[in-house]
């Protein structure tokens, strides 16, 4: 499912216009994606929880020529489902 597909989908269920609806899924994404910057988790309860994940330095191979380099440290976004996600998924 596109994005485009989601905003028609949350229009036509929640009777917004497609503009009202784009703007509210911005919405939502933007303060996910803000709060996630800040370092706080955003949890849904029953749906999930968004959060950030600390990925220690490594060591990786080049598939191609077989040489070793190294991976610096990173975060990176985690998203863990719910009960009833998973639920309604089975």
């Amino acid at each position: 499912m596109t994005k485009q597909e989601f905003v028609d989908l949350v229009a036509s269920k929640s009777g917004l216009s497609k503009k009202d609806a784009g703007d509210a899924v911005d919405a939502v994404l933007d303060s996910i994606t803000d709060s996630l910057k800040a370092g706080k988790d955003v949890t849904f309860t029953g749906f999930g929880k968004f959060s950030v994940a600390h990925r220690a330095a490594r060591t990786g191979v080049n598939p191609r020529t077989g040489e070793k380099l190294s991976i610096a440290a990173s975060k990176v976004p985690k998203f863990s489902p719910g009960s009833s996600l998973k639920q309604a998924v089975r």
